[in-house]
């Protein structure tokens, strides 16, 4: 486990003897607030933490940050949803349809966006990625037109295998605000955030990639001003009727010639424990699910539902269980928008 800045330390021992205020009138809901990345934001991704313990410091104790994925490690109390998925590229997040069930299952009024590490590794155009972040854009505002958007120039990088990802990164970044600025609308306004600038590979990352404690503090540090600026415009959004008690999302985990492997997350988003759940979805290509485990399976066509096993029903208020599955496809592989109930 990586040491923990001394600030942090020093912080969390005092959290106990702040009188936390608020941002809005009792009762209020919460600003949902979606980290999105890669393993920069989510592997453990601790400048979340740090992110999260100076809004509480500071009163703004009516957020909640949401994703898909747990809290990934940094041994701090935190709000440790987050979608930071190690390994994954912007591309392709936006060429298999990823994003729309993560923000069914969360409905994030604003998304804090550290993404295109592992497109720029993998010499990806820039102008390619970007369109990546149009269509990720796109997708945000379809789930609320009122999206606020936070998207980073991202922090640079200089791994011992790639000797031209620093330079890179560079052209990636300045391609950056001229694309916000023709993307950006009025009721979903896109702030580009600079993680690059004062950002150092040798002293602020563990591998030339990662950030380490300091780099963690530098990227919560240049998040703050922007997201409480944010925070100051942003309304929650109302949950949608019929949506509270139980989400479902279908992540695509593995995918070849004719077959793909699925997981599904099932989340008790209610306030009352859940005794059993039922997922349902219906394939838009044809798929066909050959082998499930986790669930019960009924299949009729194209239709799938899955219920609960005996131990992995009960669900706390907050708590997530997962079932996997393997399935074919042929022409297509839409992701499925899973019901949950």
């Amino acid at each position: 486990m990586r040491r923990i800045s001394a600030l942090l330390t020093a912080m969390l021992a005092l959290a106990g003897t702040v009188l936390f205020l608020t941002t809005g009138p009792a009762g209020a809901a919460a600003v949902r607030i979606m980290p999105l990345g890669d393993s920069i934001t989510g592997s453990p991704g601790c400048w979340r933490a740090l992110l999260w313990n100076k809004l509480q410091s500071a009163g703004y104790t009516g957020v909640d940050f949401v994703g898909t994925l747990p809290p990934q490690g940094c041994g701090v109390a935190h709000d440790g949803d987050n979608e930071g998925h190690g390994g994954y590229l912007a591309t392709n997040i936006a060429n298999q349809g990823l994003l729309p069930g993560w923000l069914a299952a969360t409905r994030p009024d604003i998304v804090v966006m550290h993404l295109g590490t592992n497109d720029v590794w993998s010499n990806i155009a820039p102008a390619t990625i970007l369109g990546a972040f149009t269509t990720l854009v796109n997708q945000m505002r379809a789930s609320n037109p009122a999206m606020k958007i936070l998207v980073a120039k991202i922090i640079p990088m200089s791994p011992p295998t790639c000797s031209e990802c620093a330079q890179r990164v560079v052209a990636f970044d300045n391609a950056i605000p001229a694309w916000a600025a023709a993307t950006t609308t009025q009721q979903s306004p896109i702030t580009v955030v600079d993680q690059w600038t004062g950002f150092s590979t040798s002293t602020d990352t563990y591998d030339g990639v990662h950030p380490n404690a300091s780099g963690d503090q530098k990227m919560s540090d240049a998040w703050y001003p922007a997201l409480t600026a944010a925070l100051s415009v942003t309304t929650p959004s109302p949950t949608p009727s019929g949506s509270a008690g139980c989400t479902a999302v279908v992540e695509t985990v593995g995918q070849w010639q004719g077959g793909f492997q699925g997981e599904v997350t099932v989340k008790n988003t209610g306030a009352s424990p859940m005794t059993g759940w039922n997922v349902g979805w219906t394939f838009a290509d044809g798929q066909r699910i050959t082998q499930l485990w986790g669930g019960l399976l009924t299949q009729t066509g194209s239709s799938v539902s899955v219920r609960n096993e005996t131990w992995n029903g009960a669900l706390a208020p907050g708590a997530t269980t997962t079932f996997g599955f393997l399935s074919s496809w042929t022409t297509a592989n839409t992701p499925p928008m899973p019901t949950c109930t």
